[in-house]
């Protein structure tokens, strides 16, 4: 295959980070006398930037939002590995992905600086040409701000771009930019109506397609 761009989204597609996001937003729900919720409920408001993560898991509570996103911030980026993990096949195929001639890059509406963070820990950091979190550029997914600021440092073009990912964000933003998408099959987002260009049951899967 003549050599693309493949832009990951990060929680659901390269990390499983359920566990990790859960305990941060108990530990605010916690502080404020709430109950904590199950990791299945916290995972839906999983996709949408962080704000929309503490907004979600706070629905009918009466809490200062900014307050509950700060105290979420400070322990959730103080915990950042401690059980998230690298989903199966990640690491080795990303170097096939990479020796095979395409470029990567992760776009993420996960704030920036925990996300290279994470990336670091795993030691994948230098297999992407960008990684671009929210408050990176001015719009998050859906909005194709981040992919054009993808393509523009790995000096690709839109027919040669994939957008890969397991939330309807990621299905959304490659509506928006004109380029092709896949939906991971594996991660824990959802759809929503959107028609991705093919279905992964794998990372394997998906770095077969590709090399």
């Amino acid at each position: 295959m003549e050599p693309q761009l493949l832009i990951f989204d990060l929680d659901g597609t390269i990390i499983d980070s359920r566990a990790d996001l859960a305990v941060g937003i108990n530990h605010m729900r916690t502080l404020f006398g709430l109950e904590p919720l199950p990791m299945e409920t916290v995972v839906g408001y999983i996709g949408n930037g962080v704000r929309r993560l503490v907004e979600g898991s706070l629905q009918g509570a009466d809490v200062d939002v900014d307050e509950a996103l700060r105290i979420n911030k400070e322990y959730y980026y103080s915990h950042l590995t401690v059980h998230t993990t690298l989903y199966e096949g990640v690491e080795l195929g990303l170097r096939r992905l990479t020796a095979a001639g395409h470029k990567l890059a992760v776009l993420t509406n996960k704030p920036g600086d925990p996300s290279r963070q994470i990336l670091e820990y795993f030691g994948i950091g230098d297999a992407f040409a960008a990684i671009i979190g929210g408050g990176d550029v001015e719009n998050m997914k859906p909005d194709p701000d981040g992919i054009y600021r993808c393509m523009e440092i790995a000096g690709a073009h839109a027919a040669n771009t994939w957008m890969i990912g397991d939330h309807y964000t990621d299905l959304g933003v490659a509506d928006n930019a004109g380029i092709k998408s896949a939906f991971v099959r594996y991660g824990f987002g959802e759809e929503r109506g959107y028609k991705p260009d093919v279905y992964f049951a794998s990372f394997s899967e998906l770095v077969g397609y590709f090399c």
